[in-house]
């Protein structure tokens, strides 16, 4: 057998050649090994006896170290003068070997032109290969040949025992700055491929290019068969020495004989695919061939007992259900009287009845069969929808509550629909942003809709998305933002909502821009829609639902101004017994009612402790929470009931409530307020006594002289009723009897 050739001229001429030198070039060839085995357990990859490393690289079988541990021609040397040791090959150093490739790379020494303006000479260092008689050949899809210069033309000789043939490049660039990096298309670098079976190649420059003219910024060209697929241009290349007697990875391919896989099978006595389960595969690259193990296996298929069985459920996540290993392959499945664990994303097994005796049994029986068939026709209609994030996203929890209440109503948007409403949630579609999540406009079915989409999904983020969607299925009402449906398939949850155009009540309120086209009318109705829907869920929604954040930026305004309640990221049912009680502090801060920082029971009267603090940012447009004012001053409803103790309310209000017209509407507005923010949550009117005496003060303000019934005014408000009449001071007084007055129609 022939071991390849290694050949290098060194040449030293004034416009000729005067000078050759042969000097031996170094190839490194490393190993990749494809070894997927049971957690446990590490099959041996060499013959037993032989080294199975060297250095950090493992030395699998057909190649090896020892004497009689490889098959002729894949003897390995571990020069051990490298740091840390390095295998060789035919004294050059081993990069990387797949056995499931049939390939190797190896580092491939760059030939070299080099013009010396000192003595006006050229210098060459020629490489060539010669492989015959070896297992390998270089790989025609992964090389080429490269040349490198800007003035420089290469040749390349390559071919096998039969057939030679040339092929080269030439390279002219005027100055460095035509120079392009990383582009290898003519101008100082370009590619040439090589054909199939090319075990041979030689490199060569023609000395009528040789750099004399262009040395000022190039003083050297270069050319090498390499892997191109990580090779990068740079123009440094050319601009300095870094390429010179340097190296390039490439690519061998290898194979076992002469003999094709159905000729080697006959022949057992030499065919190397020695291990069960292994499958043997003829080489396109010239003949011979070599072997991988079967699918569902992997290992050394060189080596007797060398290809293992793959443990697919060592992978908790093979298996949406109880995961067998078989030999090559897995099974899913569970027992004839289990089922899955539901809102599980393992999909485990749990046991769903025992047998029974007599007709105890057979109900039971029928009762599980009824449900299996249900959930069968369920998991048909979601077929679209990925099991492991319908259990994590409160799938489960949806479809019992649908199956308990045929009320419920919602359309399962796939994981496509929602990407095309939004353009793939393109950032220029978001419309708000809070602490549940993200919430983009887009449109569905030709209508405008809000998609809410979860910021993180930990396991907090996905219960209060599923009690999101638990409690907005129970609701209807105008003013109350409607839930058209959600996408469970896809690893962050999202809800659609109908598409709400004209943003917050805060920014409207709070927002110099805005301000002035909310009127004292329009802020009258807001509120009084608000309350409304706020008393529907106190009192209409079955089971009874605490909003938990009522805020100007949780209501939302149509083109119309019609006000609709939003995020109930953090509501709950009305809980029936002590164990159901809120535990953690929820909403947000300036709007909390005081008696649930202490209690952590959110009840109905938190929310209207909350709402009081909106009616505060209608009347005065002021922030609920102001960091730059002292402490006393920081907090809106601590100013507002600091105020009307001191009849100075006047200073707090907008500039738009400061109408002489209207002093006694915001006088019982005023008054509302501060009853909705006493302490005692037993002292706060209920939400719907909020509602009825907003409308009041609105049909009072629109028919100021129609008779109203002022004892339900009284009973509201109490007996600190109030008119607030200018003074020179600008300030407001207190005096009930005016305002019953008024009341009357007087």
């Amino acid at each position: 057998m022939k071991h390849f050739q290694l050949n290098t001229i060194m040449k030293n001429k004034k416009y000729s050649p005067t000078i050759s030198v042969m000097a031996m070039v170094m190839l490194n060839i490393m190993l990749i090994m494809h070894l997927q085995t049971a957690e446990s357990v590490q099959p041996a990859i060499a013959l037993p006896g032989c080294q199975d490393t060297c250095g950090d690289v493992p030395i699998p079988y057909p190649f090896g170290i020892n004497p009689n541990c490889s098959l002729e021609g894949f003897e390995l040397y571990c020069n051990r003068t490298y740091d840390p040791p390095t295998p060789t090959l035919y004294g050059s150093a081993v990069l990387n070997i797949s056995l499931t490739l049939g390939q190797a790379r190896v580092n491939n020494h760059i030939s070299s032109q080099c013009y010396n303006p000192n003595y006006n000479n050229v210098s060459y260092i020629d490489y060539q290969w010669n492989l015959s008689g070896t297992p390998f050949r270089f790989n025609n899809d992964k090389n080429k040949f490269t040349v490198i210069g800007c003035d420089t033309l290469a040749y390349i000789q390559f071919g096998n025992e039969t057939n030679l043939n040339w092929g080269g490049g030439v390279l002219v660039c005027s100055d460095q700055g035509s120079i392009i990096n990383g582009s290898c298309s003519g101008i100082g670098c370009c590619q040439t491929a090589i054909p199939k079976q090319t075990n041979y190649y030689l490199v060569q420059f023609d000395t009528n290019y040789n750099n004399s003219g262009v040395y000022n910024f190039s003083r050297c060209g270069y050319a090498v068969l390499l892997e191109y697929d990580g090779f990068v241009f740079s123009s440094d290349y050319i601009t300095t020495d870094k390429l010179y007697n340097q190296s390039m990875p490439v690519v061998f391919d290898w194979a076992i004989g002469n003999e094709t896989c159905e000729i080697a099978n006959g022949n057992r006595s030499s065919y190397a695919c020695i291990s069960n389960n292994s499958v043997c595969i003829d080489s396109s690259n010239g003949p011979g061939y070599f072997c991988n193990c079967s699918a569902g296996y992997d290992g050394n298929p060189y080596l007797k007992g060398g290809c293992q069985d793959i443990d697919e459920c060592a992978n908790k996540n093979q298996c949406s259900k109880k995961c067998h290993n078989l030999p090559g392959t897995y099974r899913c499945s569970c027992p004839p009287i289990m089922r899955l664990k539901k809102n599980t994303a393992a999909g485990d097994c749990e046991l769903y009845v025992p047998f029974l005796i007599g007709i105890g049994v057979g109900i039971l029986l029928l009762v599980f069969v009824g449900f299996c068939i249900y959930m069968a026709f369920e998991r048909r209609k979601l077929s679209k929808v990925k099991e492991k994030y319908f259990q994590q996203h409160g799938g489960w929890i949806l479809l019992e509550e649908i199956k308990s209440n045929l009320g419920f109503s919602f359309t399962i948007f796939s994981k496509q629909q929602v990407e095309q409403a939004t353009n793939n949630f393109d950032s220029s579609n978001i419309i708000g942003q809070g602490g549940q999540g993200t919430v983009y406009k887009g449109t569905l079915k030709d209508q405008l809709v809000a998609i809410k989409k979860c910021q993180i999904i930990d396991e907090s983020k996905k219960k209060e998305f599923g009690k999101e969607m638990l409690i907005l299925c129970q609701i209807s009402h105008k003013n109350i933002v409607k839930l058209l449906g959600c996408c469970l398939e896809v690893e962050v949850p999202m809800l659609v909502y109908e598409f709400i155009s004209s943003g917050t009540l805060f920014n409207h309120i709070h927002d110099q821009n805005q301000r002035s086209s909310v009127t004292l009318e329009t802020r009258l109705r807001i509120a009084h829609e608000s309350a409304e829907a706020l008393a529907y869920l106190h009192y209409s929604a079955s089971p009874p639902i605490f909003h938990g954040d009522v805020k100007s930026s949780n209501i939302l305004l149509d083109e119309n101004y019609i006000a609709k309640i939003s995020d109930f990221g953090a509501s709950i049912l009305a809980p029936t017994d002590e164990s159901q009680f809120v535990t953690l502090v929820q909403g947000t801060c300036g709007y909390l009612d005081p008696e649930y920082l202490q209690s952590c029971q959110l009840t109905d009267k938190s929310d209207v402790y909350s709402f009081g603090v909106v009616l505060l940012e209608l009347l005065t447009s002021k922030p609920v929470i102001d960091f730059d004012a002292s402490e006393e001053e920081k907090c809106l409803s601590s100013r507002f009931l600091s105020a009307m103790k001191e009849n100075t309310m006047h200073d707090l209000l907008d500039v738009q409530m400061k109408r002489e017209d209207d002093r006694e509407i915001i006088c019982r507005v005023a008054e509302l307020a501060k009853d909705c923010l006493r302490v005692s949550g037993e002292d706060r009117p209920t939400m719907k006594e909020v509602a009825d005496e907003l409308d009041r003060i609105r049909k009072l303000r629109n028919h100021p002289w129609e008779n109203t019934n002022y004892e339900e005014t009284e009973n509201l408000l109490g007996e600190s009723s109030i008119r607030m009449e200018m003074e020179n001071t600008g300030n407001f007084s207190i005096e009930r009897n005016v305002v019953q007055n008024i009341a009357l129609g007087r």
